[in-house]
């Protein structure tokens, strides 16, 4: 894997590496969206949001593909993240912190695609939450991943 990643970086044109260096990220204030985090859910559409449900719809964007132009497993992984974080978020409080988080990647998505993306709270107990997601093609309801996600929520956990 590190020698096709060498070799990848490898491939890249002067001026392409130039323009990659010259991006300026800003720091991430808090309460504000990261631009890695922008970039991967830029396009997710909130259908439904209730307590401990969200459904978001997101048509795949090139930006989020691998070169086999199918939706990139990071990316899944990414929405995983970001979706199940926003089930167990409480307004005016920081977000959670990963615990851990597991995805089963069942099938392919390509350019175009419509995910339904499903989001529930499974429960939570003291400081913990756990949450499950399920991303499925719109068109065909293939399930492509299935993703749980366990979160630690500081503000709740006793004082020591």
């Amino acid at each position: 894997m590190e020698k096709k990643v060498k070799e990848f970086l490898e491939e890249l044109a002067e001026d392409e590496s130039e323009a990659v260096s010259r991006i300026l990220v800003p720091p991430q204030r808090p309460g504000k969206s990261s631009f890695y985090e922008y970039l991967a859910v830029t396009g997710v559409r909130v259908d439904r949001a209730e307590p401990g449900l969200v459904v978001c719809t997101l048509k795949v964007h090139p930006r989020l593909t691998d070169r086999t132009g199918n939706l990139a497993k990071g990316a899944i992984a990414n929405l995983v993240d970001i979706v199940t974080g926003c089930v167990a978020y409480i307004q005016g409080l920081p977000m959670n912190v990963s615990v851990d988080i597991s995805i089963s990647y069942m099938s392919t998505a390509k350019v175009d695609d419509e995910l339904e993306i499903t989001t529930k709270m499974l429960g939570q107990r003291g400081a913990y939450s756990g949450t499950i997601v399920l991303l499925r093609n719109k068109a065909t309801e293939e399930l492509i991943a299935e993703g749980r996600h366990s979160m630690f929520s500081p503000q709740f956990a006793p004082k020591l």
